[in-house]
């Protein structure tokens, strides 16, 4: 078994895209539109859906507000420097909540960014051993 992908609704599938792909560098890996179902599946990462988990952004057709909720947490991307990708990400018109620093109760650094449905992203410095 492994996992295959994660699934975010979102409102705006193209601003969605955007993101993802320009201030995250994740490639679009394929696109499907259901007209019958008014729904449309983009399936977007780092390396193709053999190699490695990806992310499924499910866009429904005329839904203009979707609630977050309490139970979500978030997606962790592992980057070289936390502190530089967040430079990067803002350069790129993306949103940084939390700044690159150690987390509060230990040494790894991590940062917090936020799509643009407002889902949550974490930074994860890559230790060096």
């Amino acid at each position: 078994m492994r996992i295959l992908h994660t699934m975010l609704r979102v409102v705006d599938l193209e601003k969605s895209l955007a993101f993802y792909g320009g201030v995250l560098g994740m490639q679009l890996l394929r696109r499907n539109d259901y007209p019958d179902g008014k729904f449309t599946l983009a399936f977007i990462g780092y390396t193709d859906e053999a190699s490695s988990a990806v992310i499924e952004l499910t866009h429904n057709w005329g839904v203009e507000k979707y609630e977050l909720g309490n139970a979500y947490g978030h997606i962790a991307i592992e980057v070289e420097d936390a502190y530089a990708a967040c430079e990067n990400i803002k350069q790129r018109g993306g949103k940084v909540v939390r700044e690159a620093g150690p987390m509060k109760f230990g040494g790894t650094v991590i940062a917090f960014i936020e799509d643009p449905d407002g889902y949550k992203i974490e930074l994860i410095q890559k230790k060096t051993n």
